[in-house]
């Protein structure tokens, strides 16, 4: 009795037999149907189980036609008398599938005259021929064309059909789920009932027992109405996890037919659940869904996702894409073992030590979630592996003249009990073991497809370990015991320093110790507990994906320090790109990726950049890639109280603490203007709104207010009253003291000469800092900061491109806007001395600035600084001045880019600080860990 797939030395022994018979016939009506009976036969597939004979459909014209074979989900199929035209066989067979529901479409069509066959992909990847024509005879050495009939995929990983294959694979487990949620099942048996239906449905679709087995077990051992569904798959998973020596004789022949698969899927006793007939209607729909097309990784962030009624909503729009995960493992191992097998092609003993050496590596991914990153890997590495058996296959066969067979261990040397991770719910870490599964599968189908042998698929002997705990609180040398072969890798969670819970404080604390200064990301607790699981190794390497915040602003000394400190070093970094599903309406996360190792030897490292954090990414080689990811001197850049450079020092506007008495709207100008008194104090009022949208305000400035006009404005009489009310009714004991000098401003920090004015916060879109000079009548506000600049130097320094490229690379964020700091970015900027003629040059550039932005008065700086609308006299303008500012800086670049201009910054700031005493790993001593 079979109950797996045949292998390919049968298929085509098979197939030899079928040409032999089949050869002469000629005649559609007589012998269509037997024909397709017993070439499905020859794939080991029993026709009547999987597909019907004379399926009706609607043609586009509105009439009525038979299908000759359908098999839902897979293949439709057109058979022809011979000679006859079978592009348009195929093109009535198109017209049928507008009838066919979306989850029986099928993948494959094919046509056939009996003397050739033509066969469609629909789901070709883009650039590969969708049609194939081969003759009868040739069935036996084309066998592979038509092994999606036996269950062996063929598969473009992913590529766009097979995400929207995993989606709408999703799709249909959430409506299974839905209906058990339904029902009142339990949630927890719900997640195991799910995860055993999905193993039984890649099986039908995959060769992992007889196509579809299972849709005929539930079709024809069930009834109708669905009352007895639940105890008859109950029935079955009990089946399934008893080997078959070991089940009753008397069983149902149909369940006999089961092979064994163990107890890791289907060990755990549950309760029945209750199903109904529109529950079993969404089964058989399950069913016919060809469930070999998804991809593991996709699919399992997917699934995931099916018992949240928020991320139902948006099934398809949020999981983590193949292409972002190969961003991580090529570099951090992937790439390398790749081009050992490159440029050992015609060295044997080379290639079976790569073998040995790929055989020893362990993965580890401590946010391992639905295992998104330990499915990609081990299929990435069992791809490679076969590449590579493929390659010593022929090597052999040259020397030996024959065919080489090898025992198990020679053939699978990356498996998947060398993969762990660690995650802190049940659920997710259920799909991931059930993941690896199906990818382990996938890997050996397309091992039988090259060499023609694979592991045993059945009963399942291994699986990934997945530890179910909190990573932060985890011993990981207790997951897997620390070593040079161990890789550490993943995705850990996003959430940033102020957004912590009380419990992920304290998680942080945990991992970090005595190096927690409470400025950190909770990513970068994974950073700290891959530094203490690694301490006692000499080699090591990890990386992770984490938003673009810890490679920005203050808290870099915090991580990066520590780490250089115990001798880890980047050996490669994608620099900001956009980490985000392809799928329509995700939501973009700012997202870098870094690489550590140590112990290694030490040579250039990989740097990846991005056009605006999009597309394809651009490598190019770096001497030492330091913690602002660019290629520089290793500086760790702290706050200054002064500045560095010979530039006024930057600080806060001025803060009324009023109550709004103080400060006067657009709506009350008109009021107080007419004021004889009040008028005599009223002075144009700026912050970073007014000073970017170009809005207006004013204050009341009363810095030697006469006594005697408080007596005469009973306006301003009032206003200053009120003021005293409000800092006498504060809870707090500064501001009350205040109330003793109602009519001034609680901080006061006015000008005297022309001054430079730049808000707080920027746009993250702006190509150049929104910098204004404000005459000295002009009082800023709190919200803004000030410099004192009577010649416009400072003005024309912060309108530069090397500001902004300064500003942005070791500044913070506001959410994703730039962040704007006088100790950290002002006074730290490393600009050099410049002799006065090239300071009176930069001044003159300035000056331009400021008179391109003249020419268009209605603007505001926010619309001249629209990276969509800027004048060209205006970006002219920064042209020139960028190329002055650049001379000064000392770059020798005509057209630098950003990445041109960090490196310029990080050499000057060396040279200005002496960079080796601010680096931590030298500077800050080690202290006990708590």
């Amino acid at each position: 009795m079979q109950t797996k797939p045949l292998s390919w030395s049968e298929i085509r022994k098979n197939a030899t037999a079928f040409v032999k018979e089949w050869s002469g016939e000629t005649y559609e009506k007589g012998e269509a149907q037997s024909f397709w009976t017993e070439l499905l036969a020859v794939y080991g597939v029993r026709r009547r189980a999987v597909a019907r004979f004379e399926a009706q459909a609607k043609r586009i014209d509105g009439g009525t036609g038979f299908i000759d074979l359908f098999w839902p989900g897979i293949l439709i199929a057109e058979q022809k008398s011979a000679g006859k035209d079978l592009v348009a066989a195929e093109g009535q067979a198109m017209e049928y599938l507008n009838s066919v529901t979306e989850a029986e479409q099928p993948r494959y069509v094919i046509t056939c005259d009996f003397e050739t066959f033509r066969l469609r992909d629909l789901e070709a990847p883009p650039g590969e021929d969708p049609v194939v024509i081969f003759a009868l005879e040739d069935l036996p050495t084309e066998a592979e064309r038509l092994g999606f009939i036996a269950g062996y995929q063929k598969r473009a990983f992913g590529s766009e059909q097979q995400a929207e294959a995993s989606i709408k694979a999703a799709q249909i487990m959430a409506d299974l789920y839905i209906e058990l949620e339904k029902s009142g099942y339990d949630e927890h048996e719900s997640s195991v009932f799910l995860v055993r239906t999905l193993f039984a449905l890649f099986a039908d679709d995959s060769g992992l027992w007889e196509r579809d087995l299972f849709l005929e077990y539930v079709e024809t051992r069930t009834s109708p109405d669905g009352s007895d569904l639940g105890a008859q798959l109950s029935v079955l998973f009990q089946t399934l996890n008893r080997p078959e020596n070991k089940r009753l004789k008397n069983a149902d022949e149909l369940l006999l037919r089961f092979p064994y698969v163990n107890g890791s899927v289907f060990g755990e006793p549950i309760s029945i659940p209750y199903f109904d007939r529109a529950m079993r209607d969404k089964l058989l729909a399950a069913c016919h869904f060809n469930w070999g097309s998804i991809s593991p990784a996709i699919f399992g962030s997917l699934f995931q996702a099916v018992k949240s009624k928020e991320a139902r909503r948006e099934l398809g729009e949020h999981y983590t894409t193949e292409e972002n995960i190969l961003k991580l493992i090529g570099p951090l191992f992937l790439d390398e073992l790749r081009q050992r097998f490159v440029d050992n092609q015609h060295k044997l003993p080379e290639l079976r030590r790569l073998l040995q050496d790929m055989g020893e590596l362990r993965f580890l991914d401590p946010a391992c979630g639905c295992g998104n990153f330990l499915i990609v890997a081990y299929r990435e590495l069992r791809a490679l592996e076969l590449d590579v058996l493929v390659r010593i296959q022929e090597l052999d066969r040259r020397a030996q003249q024959t065919a080489l067979v090898m025992d198990e261990d020679d053939l699978v040397r990356v498996r998947m009990n060398h993969f762990y991770g660690i995650e802190l719910e049940e659920w997710p870490a259920t799909i991931a073991r059930t993941a690896m599964f199906l990818v382990d599968h996938q890997a050996n189908q397309d091992m039988s497809l090259k060499i023609g042998q694979s592991p045993d698929q059945l009963p399942l002997t291994e699986s990934a370990q997945i530890t179910v705990g909190n990573a932060l609180r985890t011993d990981w040398n207790h997951v897997l015991p620390a070593s040079e072969e161990v890789i550490v890798m993943g995705n850990p969670p996003f959430i940033g320093q102020y957004s912590k819970s009380v419990d992920q404080t304290e998680d942080m604390k945990a991992a970090w110790g005595a190096d927690y200064d409470g400025y950190l990301d909770y990513v970068t607790g994974w950073h700290a507990k891959a530094n203490s699981y690694f301490r006692e190794t000499q080699r090591a390497q990890f990386a992770f994906v984490t938003t673009n915040s810890i490679v920005q602003g203050q808290p870099v000394p915090a991580l990066f320090g520590p780490l250089r400190r115990d001798g880890w070093e980047i050996s490669f970094a994608h620099r900001t790109f956009a980490w985000t599903s392809e799928a329509p309406g995700a939501a973009n996360v700012h997202c870098v990726i870094v690489g550590f190792r140590k112990g290694h030897p030490r040579q250039g490292a990989r740097l990846l950049s991005y056009d605006a954090g999009k597309g394809d990414p651009i490598e190019r080689p770096a001497r030492q890639i330091n913690a602002y990811l660019a290629d520089g001197p290793w500086v760790l850049v702290q706050k200054r109280s002064r500045p560095l450079a010979q530039l006024a020092p930057v600080v806060y506007g001025s803060k009324p603490s009023d109550g709004g008495h103080l400060v006067v709207e657009r709506n009350q100008y008109s009021t107080v203007s007419r004021d004889p008194v009040a008028s005599l104090y009223l002075r144009p009022f700026v912050g970073a709104r007014e000073l970017v949208r170009g809005e207006d305000r004013w204050c009341l400035w009363l810095e030697g207010l006469e006594a005697s006009h408080l007596a005469q404005s009973s306006l301003l009489k009032d206003r200053v009253n009120g003021v005293q009310e409000f800092r006498r009714s504060s809870k707090k004991a500064a501001t009350k003291a205040l109330a003793s000098t109602p009519h001034l401003f609680a901080e006061r920090r006015p000008q005297s000469a022309p001054f430079l004015c730049m808000p707080s916060v920027v746009s993250e879109t702006r190509e150049f800092f929104t910098a204004g000079r404000m005459a000295a009548d002009v009082i800023a506000s709190n919200l803004a900061f000030q410099c004192p600049d009577p010649d416009g130097y400072a003005f024309a320094i912060a309108s530069s491109s090397m500001f902004i490229t300064w500003q942005k690379t070791v500044g913070g964020r506001l959410k994703s806007d730039i962040r704007f700091s006088n100790t950290l970015v002002w006074n730290t900027l490393p600009l050099p001395e410049v002799d006065e003629g090239l300071r009176q040059k930069i001044i003159e550039a300035g000056k331009s600035v400021l008179e391109a932005r003249a020419l268009r008065p209605e603007r505001s700086l926010a619309d001249h600084y629209n990276p969509l609308a800027m004048d060209p006299a205006l970006l002219t303008a920064h042209r020139t001045l960028d190329k002055v500012v650049d001379k000064a800086f000392g770059c020798k670049i005509a057209d630098p880019t950003e990445q041109d201009r960090q490196e310029t910054l990080f050499a000057r700031y060396a040279e200005l600080t002496s960079a080796g005493q601010l680096d931590l790993s030298a500077k800050k001593p080690r202290k006990k860990r708590a």
